[in-house]
């Protein structure tokens, strides 16, 4: 009786995370998705505690304790720009704790001389290597994208090899450990071998692909959680694990076709790696043309549409807000206004939705790419706050430049194109825009947020 309500109870939860990533995906459900995730996850929690009928509860409640408090910290300090980091880093302790949890249950089997079979033995191989290559793998993410190492790809002679000899011994060393698992010492070489391998699997891809990656890294901890629930015997740990292991592969899969590239090419092209001096000179030699506040807010008091297409600038400057403003200050002179929101535009999927439904936009001004694309040559203004590569006209008129066939917001096609940005810098793939030097476009250099703000007081002028 008791063995089915358990079971009941993590069939629930099941249910709620399956209803909480379908909330997910909408901005207006998200909060919703969210809080139904977490009840599921409470279920689950106590549900499984009284199923393993636990002695003594001290080490657990202080591990909660000591988790809740650095969540809290972590949740409060960490600003909308960080936000990719903090989720690379959830999901590195995600696999860190599932190689752990493996590993203990190896050494507590051997020592209670406890038999086991081949089922235990192959999930607990798998966890360790899976989730190795998870912790370590979001470590170098977040480091990418804390800039505490270079963003741009570190590439190495044979690097190829190297990894391809690492994962055939990881691969023999699993293989020992289900033939002996009396060897715990294996289980820690599998380890070892796999956090080598993820490192020098990551160095390499540049930070202009990084979301990709800890998309991917985040599907890899849903496995090794799901790896370790055959470990444990517990079913709750095997659905939620598949669960995100799916979720995180199908948008891994979304993103990569946002980019028209494919995962091997992600992870193995090293895009962002190119030296773009020359090519920047020749595209942008006397053809790019400074503009001022003042200027472009007696465009937009002739302008009867604009749109905003808002990138990773304008969460850096924190720019949300002031964004809003000048929004509803176009509204109010009965100037329509539209937002262009680019699938991977930012540092994670959906990064500019969550800015943008910070700063109490409206839902329905926030248009997909595919949506958007056909009216901007209806655009009478098109205001890019800090995008550039999706952007980037380039991806349409050069075959032969690393963002070739990408999707990207057709923004050149307006009448006239205001581009708010601090420099000529490239972007993430480390490439030159056309967009700056087009004669359509204007350039407003300066900080997104102090820009802006000083486009709605030339704006009140006019």
């Amino acid at each position: 009786m008791a063995s089915a309500l358990i079971n009941i109870a993590y069939l629930v939860a099941s249910v709620l995370f399956i209803f909480g990533l379908k909330g997910l995906a909408h901005p207006k459900t998200a909060v919703r998705g969210n809080l139904l995730g977490a009840i599921g996850m409470l279920i689950a929690v106590l549900v499984t505690f009284l199923d393993k009928n636990i002695l003594s509860f001290d080490v657990i409640i202080a591990g909660i304790l000591f988790g809740s408090v650095a969540g809290i910290i972590l949740a409060i300090k960490t600003p909308m720009t960080g936000m990719p980091q903090m989720v690379a880093l959830l999901n590195g302790f995600g696999g860190g704790a599932s190689t752990l949890v493996a590993g203990a249950a190896l050494v507590e089997a051997i020592l209670l001389t406890t038999a086991v079979d081949m089922q235990f033995t192959i999930a607990t191989a798998a966890s360790g290597f899976i989730g190795a290559v998870t912790f370590w793998g979001s470590l170098v993410a977040f480091g990418k994208l804390q800039e505490l190492i270079p963003e741009r790809p570190i590439i190495f002679t044979g690097r190829h090899i190297l990894n391809a000899i690492l994962l055939i011994f990881s691969i023999i060393l699993g293989a020992w450990l289900v033939i002996d698992p009396g060897a715990t010492w294996v289980y820690w070489m599998v380890v070892a071998l796999s956090s080598i391998l993820c490192i020098t699997l990551v160095l390499p891809i540049g930070g202009a692909d990084m979301p990709v990656v800890v998309c991917l890294l985040n599907s890899y901890s849903g496995i090794a959680a799901a790896a370790t629930g055959f470990v444990l015997n517990n079913n709750i740990l095997i659905i939620s694990g598949s669960l995100v292991g799916a979720s995180g592969v199908i948008l891994s899969e979304l993103m990569c076709k946002a980019m028209n590239r494919s995962l091997t090419n992600v992870l193995f092209g090293g895009v962002g790696g190119i030296d773009t001096k020359a090519s920047s000179e020749d595209i942008y030699a006397g053809r790019v043309k400074a503009s001022s506040p003042e200027e472009v807010a007696m465009l937009l008091e002739v302008a009867r549409r604009v749109v905003i297409v808002p990138g990773y600038g304008m969460a850096v400057s924190q720019a949300q807000f002031a964004v809003r403003d000048l929004y509803l200050l176009l509204e109010s002179r009965g100037i329509e206004v539209e937002f262009a929101i680019h699938p991977v535009a930012g540092r994670m999927p959906g990064h500019m939705n969550v800015l943008l439904a910070e700063a109490n936009i409206p839902y329905e001004k926030l248009k997909e790419m595919d949506e958007i694309n056909p009216s901007f040559e209806q655009t009478d203004v098109a205001i890019v706050i800090g995008a550039n590569d999706v952007v980037n006209p380039v991806a349409r008129e050069d075959s032969a430049s690393p963002i070739s066939g990408m999707p990207i917001l057709d923004v050149d096609r307006s009448r006239t194109v205001v581009v708010i940005k601090r420099s000529l810098s490239p972007g993430f793939a480390g490439i030159p825009n056309s967009l700056f030097a087009a004669d359509n476009t204007l350039m407003l250099f300066g900080d997104g947020k102090k820009m802006v703000l000083d486009l709605i007081a030339a704006f009140k002028e006019v």
